[in-house]
């Protein structure tokens, strides 16, 4: 329920304006009985609870005493607190809660143009280099909708609707031709002395961002963290945060800094977004091939 009050959605918004007026709803009649005025109906004060504002309901009970002794109230407005947690969490397990968009952003850069980088490599043998294979397939990830939340796979990639942030590049190397399940498997028992991981586990190690990291020092070509630098920032470039990742887009804000596809939480309201220049953490910018 917790996740339903916090996440900026309609849903959300509807929740904290119901249980307030729920709340408002039992301080008034409370000071009506006080002044023996007409009263609100109780089919309306217990309503309210079944309608989402159980919580308000209940804590208009304890902080205007009021409605506390009848055994109504006392049994009806606890089974809508019951009833709530409950759908909170089915509809936060569903991630109705926060649905990501998948909208593209506007390029709005109107400065010099700004050309594009292309790999000579096409590893997967597609017809298209490296560079627009990756950011290509980033974009084909998040199109599906991935939920927010981190499990262990036997296969090591996802095989279901549910990610995190490594997977978002996991996925658009795999489907450009570099299986860093493998690869990044294999470099850890190369150069262990540069990882810290006790005991490798290729089902695991590639969907960590350090891990990702350290494996693209190794094989990567490593540019510039300097988000001023535009021209060095191009779209299919793998971007590390601190304990985030993603993928470079290849459209711009006004200023000339590339967007980020990126899977960052649940409640996030785009998967590509303008949060370069926002991001103090930034520790790799790499270029695969």
């Amino acid at each position: 329920m917790a996740e339903l009050l916090t996440a900026a959605t309609p849903i959300s918004y509807y929740l904290v304006a119901v249980n307030i007026i729920a709340f408002i709803l039992y301080g008034t009649d409370k000071a009506k009985a006080m002044h023996h005025q007409w009263r609100i109906k109780e089919a309306v004060l217990i309503g309210i609870a079944f309608v989402g504002g159980a919580f308000g309901a209940f804590a208009g009970m304890i902080v205007f005493h009021h409605k506390t002794r009848k055994m109504k109230f006392r049994i009806l407005v606890p089974i809508a607190i019951i009833i709530w947690l409950t759908l909170g969490g089915f509809l936060a397990e569903r991630d109705v809660v926060g649905l990501t968009k998948t909208d593209r952003p506007k390029n709005e850069y109107n400065g010099t143009e700004i050309t594009p980088y292309h790999s000579s490599v096409d590893k997967d043998g597609d017809g298209t280099d490296d560079q627009t294979d990756i950011l290509k397939n980033a974009l084909v990830y998040v199109k599906k909708r991935p939920v927010y939340k981190s499990r262990y796979y036997q296969t090591g990639y996802p095989d279901d609707r549910y990610g995190v942030c490594t997977d978002v590049v996991g996925y658009a190397l795999k489907k450009s031709g570099y299986d860093l399940r493998e690869l990044v498997d294999e470099d850890i028992r190369k150069n262990s002395k540069d990882y810290d991981v006790d005991e490798p586990d290729k089902n695991i190690d590639f969907r960590r961002v350090k891990n990702l990291r350290i494996y693209f020092e190794h094989t990567a070509t490593s540019l510039t963290t300097d988000v001023n630098d535009i021209e060095q920032w191009q779209g299919g470039d793998i971007v590390v945060f601190k304990n985030h990742i993603g993928v470079i887009s290849d459209r711009r804000n006004v200023e000339g800094v590339p967007y980020v596809i990126h899977h960052n939480d649940p409640y996030q309201k785009n998967y590509e977004e303008d949060i370069l220049q926002e991001r103090t953490d930034i520790v790799g910018h790499f270029r695969i091939s």
